[in-house]
């Protein structure tokens, strides 16, 4: 996905895993992963002003995510919970707009750093008081629920996404920020855990992912519940052996950025196409089409995690037109 412009004429090969070949139009990578990244802001805005938000039910689901959850971080919960419910309208429009202007200022490039910093403290806080942690503490999450919690991969995507160069030849655009032995360190920690996950009791017990995928059902279009009825009835009976199948493909994923670019392509490959099989079938779109949605859930926002680790492509420059250059010098 990484798109570096260098001097110098047509080559096959380079160095840190980057692919050099001769350079047409250079397109800036993380800047188009930056403004998809606001879209989905400016998406979760425009679903915070849906009815249902101003309903007592918003409140209600606040204060369900105190459930299981030790004390420390549930009763901080149960009074945010409590709060909007007082005074739901004003504070509703305000986490709305907060969202709208993240995204703006995440699109605009004088406002792009204030506005990452600024989603990085509201995702934690969101974390927090609006996910419980994305029930990584109560044994809930699961990556079938968009765990370890959607709101916390914004964070990590302002950070991988951040405008600085620590590299001068980055092997992947989220190694631009933080260099490539983070980025490498965040990528395995995130998708080891959700591997973690899969395998937890409660999720690989009898009936739990195929109830998980059936839950979501309630609600949703027809053609949408028909996709979840068909992989309910595909992991039907097959719950466990579907946890460690999708737990043995979490693990190949998370280890495929320290392989060779052409395998670690493939990794990432099968890290969107997993995202995405999860976003359809098991989070119905993050039941956007059913009403009541504060956000897409975690598939999208894995999607991007993973261009952000595309192998780069160095473009070289002409030779002709650096010999202009240094003519006209």
């Amino acid at each position: 996905m990484s798109d570096i412009a260098v001097a110098g004429g047509s080559t096959a090969s380079g160095g840190l895993g980057v692919t050099v070949r001769a350079a047409g139009k250079n397109v800036d990578a993380r800047r188009a992963l930056q403004l998809a990244l606001a879209g989905i802001w400016l998406v979760d805005g425009v679903l915070q002003y849906q009815a249902f938000m101003y309903s007592s039910g918003f409140s209600k689901m606040l204060a369900g995510t105190a459930d299981g959850n030790p004390s420390v971080i549930a009763r901080p919960i149960t009074w945010d919970a409590t709060l909007v419910g007082h005074h739901l309208a004003l504070i509703n429009t305000l986490f709305a707009t907060i969202q709208l202007l993240l995204g703006l200022g995440i699109a605009f490039r004088p406002t792009l750093r204030p506005a990452l910093a600024a989603s990085v403290v509201w995702s934690l806080g969101v974390w927090w008081f609006g996910e419980g942690l994305g029930g990584v503490l109560n044994g809930g999450a699961s990556p079938l629920n968009g765990a370890p919690g959607a709101v916390i991969l914004y964070a990590l995507l302002a950070v991988l996404l951040w405008p600085a160069n620590r590299e001068a030849a980055a092997p992947f655009t989220a190694a631009r920020a933080v260099g490539a032995h983070v980025a490498r360190a965040l990528w395995l920690v995130l998708w080891l855990s959700l591997a973690y996950f899969a395998l937890t009791p409660a999720n690989r017990a009898p009936g739990a992912v195929s109830g998980m995928i059936s839950g979501m059902e309630s609600g949703e279009p027809g053609w949408l519940a028909a996709i979840e009825r068909g992989a309910t009835s595909l992991v039907t009976g097959q719950d466990l052996a579907t946890s460690i199948v999708l737990a043995v493909a979490l693990v190949v994923i998370a280890i495929g950025v320290y392989l060779p670019p052409e395998i670690a392509k493939a990794t990432l490959v099968l890290a969107i196409v997993v995202a995405l099989v999860i976003w359809v079938a098991a989070e119905g779109f993050g039941m956007i089409l059913a009403g009541g949605a504060t956000d897409p859930n975690s598939g999208p926002l894995l999607v991007l995690l993973a261009l952000a680790y595309w192998p780069a492509t160095v473009m070289a420059a002409p030779a002709a037109s650096h010999a202009t250059e240094r003519t006209a010098r």
